[in-house]
Formats: C-alpha cells, structure tokens, sequence
C-alpha cells in the first residue's frame, strides 16, 4: 500500500518513509559489468543471464538457481575472454538447441563475436566446451554497441541487428548465411548513420503484424528515438531531432490506452515519454528527482502492486552519495511531470546499467536486475519489498 505521508521537496515528491531495497550479488568477480539480457538457455523456465565485463575483458554467462537459491552466488562460466565487450547477448544461431551468445566490443577490438556453445547441456557451465571466434567482416569496421538477435529476412535463422558508436557509427544487420558457423560468410547491411547507438528493441510500430526495430541514437545532429519499418528499413522519427542526450528506453503501454508509449531516460534531463496520437506522438516529461546522478535505463512495472504502473531508472555520475537506482509513482495524473520518488539503490554505486525485472525470489512483486561497473557492484538484483 502506498504511503500517504510524503513531504514536498523542490520539483519532486518524496516518500518519507521508503528505504533503499536490499541488494544482491549474482557476481562480483571481475571489473567492469556492463549491461544484463535474459533467456532460458536450459528449459528450466528460469530467466538465465548474459553479462560483458568491458575492464576485466570477461563474457560470463550466469544460470538462474530458482528462488530459493537466488540470493546466492549464481553458478556461472566464463564464455569466452575478449576486448572491452560493451554488450552480450543470447542467440542460438546454428539452430542446434544450445544458446550461444554473442559479443559486441569497443575501445581498440571493435570486433563482434559469437561464442559458440556447447552442444552437450550438462556441458554448459563448462568454460572448456565454449569456443569463440570472431565475425571477419566485423574487424576494425566501427565500436559495436549492442545486438539484436532477429530473423530480419525469413532465412536461415537468426539475423542480427547491431549499432555502434563515434567513427562510422552505424545501425544495420549481419545477414546469416546458409550455414551460420562460416562467419566469413555472414553480410553486413547498413541502414543508418548514427552517433551512438544505446537501445535496439523489436516492436510492431506500425500494427501490420511483424517486427518492426527501435532505437534511441544518444548523440550528432541526428540524436533521438528511431524506428525502422519492416520490410523496407524507412527510417521514421519520434520526437525532437539533435537536441537531446537519449540513453536507454522502454516500449511498454504507460498510460493503458492498449497502445504502448516510447519511454527513454535523458542524460542532463528529465525522463520523457511519448504517447501515440492521430496526429503523431505527443511528448511528456516527468522531472528527475534532486540527489540523483544523470539519467540511464528505465523500466516500467507496477512495483508497488497499486494496480498502477511505475517507472524504475538508473543513473551514471551518482557519485558524492548520489542516488544510482529510484522508482517514481504518480500521485494525480498520468501525465503529470512530478512524480513521487521512492529510493532502491541508496548512495551505493555510481555507473549503473539497462533494466531487466523479474520476480527472482517468487514472492509476487518485480524485483529489479542490473549492473554497476565503476563501484565494482557488478551483477546485481535489488529486491522489492512490496510483499
């Protein structure tokens, strides 16, 4: 139940009485954990991890122990050892049941590599089953961001979107070939010059029943929210062009109209979202709260079980005991720009990562799953106290 005492602080509301959800460690063991994305890669139908450690240079792979255990160091292996890999991701790509991921890598590597599982399951934590190779054709051609696992053509299996950041900056997709396991086979589509590429998501934009692709471009004259129409790739626009720092976002239905709406962090500014019109998409901001770092992932879930969606951010810069992690509630309106702030982090951390949730420990209510790489916090989920 949500509290009803709250005290009025300059452009925020504050929960008096909230406190900071306790932290837990699915593992600290290298530097630099960047970034969390979710499949079942056993069947067990637990949510397993990837994670790229882009300082300790480690790809780890962590499988879901089930609630009772989940409190606990996850069993883990390290998948494969690369340059500063800033993004994994699960994607079974030779189609032979086991999940392989792949690795996107910046600074000197700028290389994307798949990391090919082993075929044996009960071999999986194995780190000497896994084999890495690098994609030739990826080598030196720009810093690679983020991938998206899609069959973009209707051919041979999983495609993959990717976007990179600073010289030649690029979204585009690697094209799979007949057999998977040539990667000097897989082709590179570019689609659209970018600055820097932080969310490529899948969502049927344009309701014509396939996948359509979202991003946000986080820096140049071109930054913003794009989406790209399948079949075609036409690049369409949400929102303000080359004005604004967008990091992270979401595509969920914040409103409940039955449509979703585009909701990204902004690194000076407020958190805005975009709700679909006739006319186009109208834009909303909800204002940061004070004693936070800069805007970076968002999420949004009913965290406090009101029946009422909430949003859930992270921060980088949160540093001098500046907040990493929050949640806002809206009190009268949807739309309005102050939400109430209730805390999940505390002053711990100060480079916090993209959101995922999950209801870890099975007691009903959205616990929330991220990294911190510069407090070494590393793999971590913060549970909800709500039940």
């Amino acid at each position: 139940m949500r509290l009803m005492l709250l005290m009025f602080l300059p452009a925020v509301l504050v929960a008096a009485s909230d406190a900071a959800w306790t932290r837990h460690s699915i593992d600290s063991s290298s530097q630099g954990a960047d970034g969390v994305r979710l499949a079942d890669v056993n069947g067990d139908g637990l949510q397993d991890i990837t994670t790229g450690w882009e300082e300790g240079g480690r790809v780890r792979v962590y499988l879901n122990p089930g609630p009772n255990k989940v409190k606990e160091s996850w069993p883990a292996v390290t998948v494969g050892t690369v340059g500063s890999p800033e993004d994994a991701v699960f994607a079974d790509l030779d189609a032979d049941g086991a999940w392989d991921v792949v690795s996107s890598t910046e600074g000197e590597e700028q290389t994307l590599y798949v990391h090919w599982a082993p075929k044996n399951p009960k071999r999986y934590l194995d780190p000497k089953e896994w084999t890495t190779e690098a994609v030739p054709s990826s080598k030196g051609l720009t810093m690679w961001m983020f991938v998206l696992p899609m069959d973009i053509d209707g051919r041979n299996g999983v495609d993959l979107f990717a976007g990179s950041k600073t010289r030649d900056a690029r979204i585009g997709w690697w094209q799979s070939p007949a057999d998977p396991r040539k990667l000097a086979d897989w082709k590179w589509h570019p689609l659209y010059d970018a600055g820097w590429i932080m969310s490529l998501i899948g969502h049927d934009m344009d309701g014509d029943g396939d996948q359509d692709l979202v991003s946000t471009d986080r820096k140049g004259s071109k930054s913003g929210i794009v989406w790209f129409e399948n079949p075609t790739w036409r690049e369409q626009r949400i929102g303000t062009v080359g004005e604004e720092e967008v990091m992270f976002m979401k595509m969920a239905d914040l409103d409940g109209d039955g449509l979703k709406e585009a909701i990204t962090a902004v690194k000076d500014g407020p958190i805005v979202w975009y709700r679909r019109t006739g006319k186009g998409w109208e834009r909303f901001e909800i204002e940061m709260p004070p004693g936070t770092g800069t805007g970076k992932g968002v999420a949004v879930a009913d965290f406090d079980l009101d029946g009422r969606l909430d949003i859930a951010f992270t921060c980088e810069n949160a540093v001098g005991g500046r907040a990493g992690a929050m949640w806002l509630s809206w009190q009268n309106a949807v739309t309005d720009p102050v939400w109430a702030a209730h805390p999940i982090s505390g002053p711990e951390g100060i480079k916090f990562d993209r959101i995922e949730l999950l209801d870890l420990d099975g007691d009903g209510d959205l616990d929330l799953i991220t990294c911190e790489e510069r407090d070494n916090l590393g793999v971590i989920w913060y549970e909800n106290p709500a039940r």
